[in-house]
């Protein structure tokens, strides 16, 4: 692990925490004079159990407190919720039968937690948590802690990362950063210290997986590419474990005790030490006690490896598609991270070790790697870390003006920089010789409600007929947040640039306000976005009409076939100006309809055309 230079100078600083909130368990670090360090609770303990359970007075107790309560009161103790994170109630049907707690009636697009009569969100119950790492980190520190850096999955999409912001808000912590599990890791581990390599952050925690697929250039983290599943983890092995457990139970005792929540926390964790046991051990003993009955049963890590092998084997699939997506061989990949309680399992790092053909890293413990690598970032923001590089992310979208006053968008909103993105787009003007570029930021769909940051044109292109030129527009955002975009004719290979500093001018408040207010106009934007492309469509088909009039094809349909087009033209016109995308693209339809014995014609006389002379 690296050394950091630590400048801790400025006295009366705000000091920023770093959470792992994990699905299994949570931890808050700090950066220490020699380093990260994670934060013990009062017991000692470094690991705070995800798990929270409802009083009779309203409050919640948590952590190692709330894991015995599993038992005595499962259907209001509520574990792995990070698994129901940003998330519908039809995406967790399946595993909700396994929980001893139940969805809320009257959930919809939110899932609500029924816990003794009252329900709470998955972002409420994760608030919970994260309270306690506060207070944690406030009694450790002496001193008020109010900024945090937050991990999440790397697979996590937009919805469950505002979840996880949401409960940094509710437990009272303002979110400064969210940061990718794996990107964290490499942090820990000091990776940026290499000057080349490729590096695998291979992370099996408890309710997710996750797989990136890093290039490091001086320093310089470049993701290549990452894959994962937001839905496979460690539960998975505990729970293969709890299903046979409960089947022998069920035959041993003549009771199914699958429907009891008590019954089935204790064989939870039963079958969990015996897990654990089994990193280490070559066989270990499940042991269940519960209302005077006892079951035993001895499992070794042969068996174990057989029971979980399949489990293993889903991993390995991400982990070569991200391979293949980053044009890489087993053999370029330098070094291993492993990252997650589950990877102490011996048949994970194996496995591990035969897919990327390398010795993984486990010098750190792997429940600790990720908090250790989000202290690194708090750090980093505070100004404590002076010679790491800032893993920033651009806090808008940026993107370019095209046809009907819309926003197309090229980097997104919490991009990591230094980010690059490319696209193609065309002309709409026949002959057309200059092109003007309008560089736009923010989250809305309109040209109008967006920020401008720059304008230019790209001059002397070679006249073609609309549709045909190629413009090749690059944005490109370096480690210190300039912004530089370039046009380029893919034709003559003529190209201009222009650079800006998509922050400056902008307060945190203005930024959070862009963003909420595109939370707020969403539906209407959209709806906005549709029209607009819509109309453009029909401005399209309209010109090639017009175009299509002059030319002998037109001449050449029928009285009635001529009719049909101009019936439908009328049909488009009224509608055109008209705020129903749906109309108008019927109508469009309907128009494409009318003139395709036109086309079949003008293509007719374009071959002739072209064919004139020749001799077959």
């Amino acid at each position: 692990m690296s050394t950091f230079q630590i400048d801790f100078s400025s006295a009366g600083k705000k000091r920023i925490v770093g959470i792992d909130l994990g699905t299994t368990n949570s931890l808050v670090a700090f950066m220490d004079l020699t380093g990260p360090e994670v934060i013990p609770g009062a017991d000692g303990s470094l690991l705070l159990p995800s798990i929270a359970s409802l009083n009779d007075d309203g409050t919640f107790t948590v952590g190692n407190d709330a894991r015995r309560l599993l038992i005595d009161r499962p259907a209001r103790t509520v574990y792995s919720v990070k698994r129901l994170m940003g998330r519908g109630v039809a995406d967790v049907q399946d595993e909700v039968k396994l929980f001893p707690f139940r969805i809320a009636e009257g959930s919809e697009s939110v899932i609500r937690l029924d816990l003794g009569g009252r329900s709470f969100t998955p972002p409420e119950i994760s608030a919970q948590v994260l309270r306690e790492l506060k207070q944690r980190a406030e009694a450790y520190l002496n001193e008020e802690v109010t900024q945090a850096v937050i991990t999440v999955p790397a697979y996590f999409n937009d919805a469950q990362r505002q979840a996880t912001k949401d409960a940094g808000r509710i437990a009272g912590l303002e979110v400064l950063r969210l940061v990718n599990e794996p990107t964290a890791a490499s942090l820990a581990y000091g990776l940026d210290k290499r000057n080349e390599g490729v590096v695998a952050v291979y992370d099996l925690g408890g309710g997710t997986f996750d797989i990136s697929i890093l290039r490091l250039h001086e320093g310089i983290f470049e993701v290549l590419a990452t894959n994962g599943d937001t839905h496979l983890g460690g539960d998975d092995i505990d729970n293969r474990l709890l299903s046979i457990a409960l089947e022998d139970i069920a035959t041993e005792w003549g009771e199914d005790v699958s429907h009891r929540g008590d019954a089935v926390q204790t064989v939870r964790r039963a079958v969990i030490e015996a897990k654990e046991a089994l990193s280490t051990a070559p066989a270990a003993q499940i042991d269940v006690e519960f209302q005077g009955r006892k079951y035993q049963r001895e499992i070794t890590r042969e068996l174990f490896e057989n029971l979980i092998r399949d489990i293993v084997d889903r991993t390995l699939g991400p982990c070569r598609q991200a391979l293949r997506d980053a044009n890489l061989d087993p053999e370029h990949i330098d070094e291993v991270v492993l990252v997650g309680g589950s990877t102490r399992i011996p048949l994970v790092r194996s496995a591990v070790e035969t897919l990327f053909r390398a010795k993984p890293h486990t010098e750190l413990n792997p429940d600790e790697v990720v908090a250790l690598g989000a202290a690194v970032q708090a750090a980093i923001l505070s100004g404590d870390v002076q010679d790491k590089l800032l893993l920033d992310v651009t806090p808008l979208s940026l993107g370019i003006e095209t046809m009907g006053g819309v926003v197309s968008k090229l980097i997104h909103r919490n991009s990591t920089i230094p980010a690059s993105a490319t696209e193609v787009f065309t002309t709409s003007v026949d002959g057309q010789q200059n092109v003007l570029i309008h560089v736009l930021q923010g989250e809305r769909e309109l040209v109008k409600d967006c920020r401008s940051l720059a304008r230019f044109d790209l001059k002397g292109m070679e006249p073609m007929p609309a549709g045909m030129a190629r413009v090749e527009v690059r944005f490109l955002i370096d480690a210190n947040g300039i912004l530089s975009v370039t046009a380029r004719d893919l034709r003559s290979g003529k190209e201009q640039s222009v650079e800006v500093k998509p922050s400056y001018g902008l307060t945190d408040e203005q930024v959070e306000a862009m963003i909420m207010e595109s939370y707020e106009m969403a539906e209407e934007d959209f709806k906005a976005r549709q029209v607009r492309e819509a109309r453009v469509e029909a401005d399209n088909i309209l010109a090639a009409i017009e175009k299509a009039k002059a030319n002998d094809a037109w001449l050449d349909l029928s009285d009635e076939e001529r009719q049909g087009v101009d019936l439908a033209l009328n049909e488009l016109h009224v509608v055109y100006h008209g705020d129903d995308h749906n109309l108008i693209r019927d109508r469009i339809e309907k128009l494409d309809n009318a003139t395709r014995r036109l086309a079949e014609n003008m293509m007719n006389s374009a071959v002739r055309n072209a064919l004139k002379g020749t001799k077959i």
